[in-house]
This record gives structure tokens, sequence and C-alpha cells, in this order.
């Protein structure tokens, strides 16, 4: 451990697994504080039994719009600051679109994009007082090419790399840095919604990734010297092609 982030809070949103606790972990082993932002309040309980006083739980569902909005007032109540938010909560939708119906898009338009956006926005007040901070975003691999197979999310994921780039530039000027990491297939339960045939194929030809390499793309982008933005990391594994 290195202290890096000693004296710092970091807030992960979809932070009982996946990405978010593989991310969560590393901020941890480096001597941050961290607050896990999921609705699972069991499994939230359970890694702060397991990761101690530095991990703090944030019980919000990000579809809900009252709890969404409570989200940050609640942490800054528990915590007194904020200097990381990562916005990793998502969900998935594969499949041809006419497979899905207008419930589901909704619904991950609203976790995808709009819990993001007033994530980001609820954030902007108290880091512009402070004059620093950082927000990451997950994005995908996703976001930077049309995936035929995955149309819905494709596009959420298009929409989020425009918002963190023109967030980048707004924020710049308060001392925040904006950036976002966009991995290729990730082993989560997301992937539970890919075509069986895609599935089996990424396994066998070795073309997915662990959470904790997407983790370690994160800490390297908000370990850097306040000077230097990583904008985006894209992150895939070796054997993947698109």
């Amino acid at each position: 451990m290195s202290g890096r982030f000693e004296g710092k809070v970091a807030a992960i949103t979809g932070g009982a697994s996946g990405i978010g606790l593989a991310t969560a972990e590393a901020l941890l082993a480096e001597g941050a504080t961290v607050v896990l932002v999921d609705r699972d309040k069991a499994a939230l309980d359970a890694l702060v039994a397991k990761h101690g006083e530095k991990c703090i739980a944030q019980v919000t569902d990000l579809l809900d719009p009252a709890s969404c909005d409570a989200m940050v007032p609640e942490i800054l109540a528990k915590t007194g600051q904020i200097d990381i938010l990562h916005c990793n909560a998502g969900t998935y939708i594969g499949g041809d679109l006419e497979e899905t119906d207008a419930a589901t898009i909704d619904r991950m338009l609203n976790l995808n994009v709009n819990a993001v956006m007033k994530n980001v926005h609820a954030v902007i007040p108290h880091m512009t007082e402070r004059k620093t901070g950082d927000i990451m975003v997950t994005c995908s691999v996703a976001g930077h090419s049309a995936i035929p197979w995955e149309p819905v999310y494709s596009g959420s994921k298009w929409a989020i790399t425009c918002f963190v780039q023109t967030m980048r530039r707004q924020l710049l000027k308060h001392g925040i840095r904006v950036g976002q990491v966009s991995p290729g297939p990730v082993i989560s339960a997301l992937l539970a919604d890919w075509p069986e045939e895609n599935l089996r194929k990424a396994k066998e030809n070795g073309a997915l990734i662990e959470p904790s390499e997407v983790a370690d793309a994160v800490v390297f982008a908000l370990s850097r010297s306040r000077n230097v933005t990583i904008r985006d990391m894209v992150v895939l594994p070796s054997s993947f092609d698109i």
C-alpha cells in the first residue's frame, strides 16, 4: 500500500460488485476512504464489515428520483467531502431493438445516462467550492464503436462519451478533472444478457477481462499529477475484436 490516496474520499456508484467494488478495494488499499453507493443494503453491510471504518455504505437507488437526488448530500453529511466521484453504475441490453420493450429502454437510459448526469450535476457545487476534484465515469468500448448486437447499450455509452468530454472542458477552470474508462467485455453480471454464442466465443478466445484490470486503469488515471488529465482509457482484452 502506497497511501497515494490517504485523506481522499471517493464515492463509487454500483460499488457493491464488479468494476465498482474492484475500484473501491484498489482505492482502499491506497489509503482512501471509500463510500460504496448501491441499492443492495445487505451487500454493502457485508463489505463494510469486511473492509472496516474506511469503507462507508450509502444505500441509494439511482432509479428512484428522490433517492438519487439525496445521494450527494447524504454522502457529504457522512464524510464532509468528496474528492473523487466515480459514476460506475450501469445496466445492459443486448440483442435487436425489436426484442426489447419501452420500459427496459427507459430503465437503461435512466441508469446509464440520466443518473450519471444528475450525480455529476449534484457534486459540481461542492467540488467547485473546494477548487479541486475528480469525476470518473465508467463508459465502454461500445461508446466508441457502434456495436450491432447492442444498439441501446451502445447508444447510451456514446451519449456518455459526449457528456464526459463536454464536462471535461466546462469544469477544467474549476480545478475539476473529468475522464472516463472504456472497457471491453468484463467478467461481470452484465454479460448475462450477451448473446449466448458471443459469450461462448469470448470465453473460449480469452476475450474477457477482470474487473480488477479496469480498476487498475482507474487508479492510474486518478493518481496522475493535477496538470494531467487522462480523458479516456480504452481497456481491451488482447484477444477482443470488434
